[in-house]
């Protein structure tokens, strides 16, 4: 059974920046898609980005040009670099993994607070 553990969330001032991190229990973790989601109170859940077994990545619109998603196989890690904060990014940010078109796997969520 995969498990994805999320770090890094946290309380930061606009304008700030965090770095997410999951760690998946993954043997062969090379030849996973991973991605992250986010949602926020009262909203729906949203993705954030992704990236494929061979590195290449997606973006939301409204983050695109601020965070960055990569990850480093030989760690089975994958991180979520967040830049130029804003409130609108407060949210639970989930871990997510997949072979497929489906995300299989999700971790518990770490939450990320924007203050103004």
């Amino acid at each position: 059974q995969v498990q994805l553990v999320e770090s890094g969330g946290g309380l930061v001032q606009a304008g700030g920046s965090l770095r997410l991190s999951c760690v998946a229990s993954i043997s062969d973790f090379r030849s996973y898609r991973m991605g992250w989601y986010r949602q926020a109170p009262g909203k729906q859940r949203e993705l954030v980005a992704r990236i494929t077994s061979e590195g290449r990545t997606m973006y939301a619109d409204s983050v695109t040009g601020r965070f960055i998603i990569f990850r480093i196989n030989n760690k089975n890690t994958v991180y979520l670099q967040m830049n130029s904060l804003k409130p609108e990014d407060t949210a639970v940010y989930y871990c997510v993994a997949g072979t497929s078109d489906i995300w299989s796997s999700w971790g518990q969520g770490t939450q990320v607070t924007v203050s103004s």
